[in-house]
Protein backbone atom coordinates (compact mmCIF):
# COMPACT_ATOMS: atom_id res chain seq x y z
CA UNK A 1 0.00 0.00 0.00
CA UNK A 2 1.70 3.48 -0.94
CA UNK A 3 1.73 6.09 1.66
CA UNK A 4 -1.59 7.74 0.16
CA UNK A 5 -3.87 5.21 0.40
CA UNK A 6 -2.59 4.42 4.02
CA UNK A 7 -3.69 7.50 5.59
CA UNK A 8 -7.20 7.58 3.47
CA UNK A 9 -7.66 4.01 4.47
CA UNK A 10 -6.68 4.80 8.47
CA UNK A 11 -8.42 8.56 8.38
CA UNK A 12 -10.27 8.71 11.66
CA UNK A 13 -13.03 11.65 11.48
CA UNK A 14 -12.71 12.42 14.92
CA UNK A 15 -9.29 12.40 15.77
CA UNK A 16 -7.72 13.27 12.02
CA UNK A 17 -10.54 15.95 11.20
CA UNK A 18 -8.22 19.11 11.88
CA UNK A 19 -10.06 22.22 12.86
CA UNK A 20 -8.39 25.72 13.83
CA UNK A 21 -9.71 28.61 16.27
CA UNK A 22 -11.05 31.39 13.74
CA UNK A 23 -9.03 34.50 14.57
CA UNK A 24 -11.11 36.80 13.36
CA UNK A 25 -14.36 37.99 14.77
CA UNK A 26 -16.02 39.63 11.10
CA UNK A 27 -18.24 37.95 9.14
CA UNK A 28 -16.48 36.18 6.41
CA UNK A 29 -17.63 33.63 4.03
CA UNK A 30 -14.82 30.24 3.26
CA UNK A 31 -15.63 28.67 -0.13
CA UNK A 32 -14.21 25.20 -0.74
CA UNK A 33 -14.01 23.32 -3.92
CA UNK A 34 -13.41 19.53 -3.97
CA UNK A 35 -13.71 18.17 -7.50
CA UNK A 36 -12.46 15.00 -7.11
CA UNK A 37 -15.23 13.04 -5.27
CA UNK A 38 -15.62 10.25 -5.56
CA UNK A 39 -17.41 6.82 -4.03
CA UNK A 40 -19.27 3.20 -5.25
CA UNK A 41 -22.58 2.94 -5.79
CA UNK A 42 -24.24 1.20 -3.00
CA UNK A 43 -26.33 -1.05 -5.48
CA UNK A 44 -24.51 -1.34 -8.78
CA UNK A 45 -21.00 -0.96 -7.04
CA UNK A 46 -20.25 1.18 -9.84
CA UNK A 47 -18.25 4.60 -9.17
CA UNK A 48 -19.42 7.68 -9.02
CA UNK A 49 -18.02 11.39 -9.13
CA UNK A 50 -18.76 14.31 -7.77
CA UNK A 51 -17.50 18.38 -6.94
CA UNK A 52 -18.75 18.97 -3.83
CA UNK A 53 -18.62 22.92 -3.07
CA UNK A 54 -18.57 23.63 0.74
CA UNK A 55 -19.12 27.18 1.91
CA UNK A 56 -19.89 28.84 5.36
CA UNK A 57 -18.88 31.69 7.59
CA UNK A 58 -16.92 30.47 10.34
CA UNK A 59 -17.72 31.13 14.07
CA UNK A 60 -15.08 29.82 16.57
CA UNK A 61 -13.59 27.29 14.39
CA UNK A 62 -12.29 27.21 10.44
CA UNK A 63 -11.59 23.55 9.07
CA UNK A 64 -8.09 22.23 8.03
CA UNK A 65 -7.89 22.08 4.35
CA UNK A 66 -5.64 18.85 4.24
CA UNK A 67 -8.02 17.35 6.61
CA UNK A 68 -10.85 18.06 4.62
CA UNK A 69 -9.42 16.38 1.52
CA UNK A 70 -8.45 12.92 3.63
CA UNK A 71 -11.97 12.89 4.78
CA UNK A 72 -13.22 13.61 1.23
CA UNK A 73 -11.18 11.09 -0.25
CA UNK A 74 -12.01 8.62 2.55
CA UNK A 75 -15.30 8.18 0.41
CA UNK A 76 -13.47 6.17 -2.27
CA UNK A 77 -13.95 2.61 -1.51
CA UNK A 78 -17.70 3.09 0.25
CA UNK A 79 -20.84 1.98 -0.95
CA UNK A 80 -22.82 4.76 -0.22
CA UNK A 81 -25.43 6.93 -1.85
CA UNK A 82 -25.20 10.29 -3.20
CA UNK A 83 -28.01 11.33 -0.76
CA UNK A 84 -26.43 9.69 2.18
CA UNK A 85 -22.92 11.36 1.11
CA UNK A 86 -24.18 14.70 1.06
CA UNK A 87 -25.71 14.36 4.76
CA UNK A 88 -22.88 12.71 6.03
CA UNK A 89 -20.14 15.36 4.94
CA UNK A 90 -22.56 18.32 5.87
CA UNK A 91 -23.47 16.85 8.87
CA UNK A 92 -20.03 15.93 10.19
CA UNK A 93 -18.49 19.41 9.53
CA UNK A 94 -21.38 21.34 10.90
CA UNK A 95 -21.26 19.49 13.90
CA UNK A 96 -17.92 19.84 14.44
CA UNK A 97 -17.58 23.46 13.06
CA UNK A 98 -20.34 24.77 14.89
CA UNK A 99 -20.58 27.82 11.99
CA UNK A 100 -22.59 30.52 11.81
CA UNK A 101 -24.01 29.07 8.37
CA UNK A 102 -23.14 26.67 6.18
CA UNK A 103 -24.06 25.35 2.56
CA UNK A 104 -23.02 21.86 0.83
CA UNK A 105 -23.40 21.50 -2.87
CA UNK A 106 -23.01 18.04 -4.41
CA UNK A 107 -22.52 17.79 -8.10
CA UNK A 108 -22.81 14.49 -9.21
CA UNK A 109 -21.87 13.71 -12.31
CA UNK A 110 -24.45 11.87 -14.64
CA UNK A 111 -24.31 8.18 -15.18
CA UNK A 112 -27.42 6.42 -16.76
CA UNK A 113 -28.42 9.79 -18.24
CA UNK A 114 -29.37 10.66 -14.41
CA UNK A 115 -27.78 14.24 -13.10
CA UNK A 116 -28.12 14.62 -9.31
CA UNK A 117 -27.53 17.94 -7.69
CA UNK A 118 -28.04 17.89 -4.01
CA UNK A 119 -27.58 21.23 -2.30
CA UNK A 120 -28.08 21.15 2.15
CA UNK A 121 -28.02 24.90 3.56
CA UNK A 122 -28.26 25.48 7.32
CA UNK A 123 -30.49 28.73 6.76
CA UNK A 124 -33.23 27.29 3.86
CA UNK A 125 -33.39 24.25 4.82
CA UNK A 126 -33.55 24.01 8.59
CA UNK A 127 -34.21 20.36 10.49
CA UNK A 128 -37.44 19.76 11.72
CA UNK A 129 -38.61 18.31 15.05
Amino acid sequence: MRYGEKIVASFDIDKDLEIWPNKFQKNYKITITLPEFSCLCPRSGYPDYATFILEYIPDLWVVELKAVKLYINSFRDRHISHEESANEVFDVLYQKLEPKWMKLTADFNPRGNVHTLIEIDSERFEKEV
